[in-house]
């Protein structure tokens, strides 16, 4: 099984800026189990990372 590599959040498509409390979140709806895995264990894979860049399959075609 081919080992995905981890992102950072600030590449995500769910890393995103909230006017309200005026910083960047992730908006996806984890538990807190899931959240406190992803902050704390540094080999742990977010599950919900999706790569933000909308160009990486035309770069790939070129």
């Amino acid at each position: 099984m081919k080992r995905r590599e981890r992102g950072s959040c600030e590449s995500c498509t769910y890393y995103i800026y909230d006017e309200d409390c005026g910083a960047y979140i992730c908006d996806m709806d984890m538990d807190e189990d899931e959240y406190i895995r992803l902050v704390s264990d540094s080999h742990y894979q977010c599950p919900y990372y999706r790569n933000g860049d909308e160009y990486v399959v035309v770069r790939h075609q070129m």
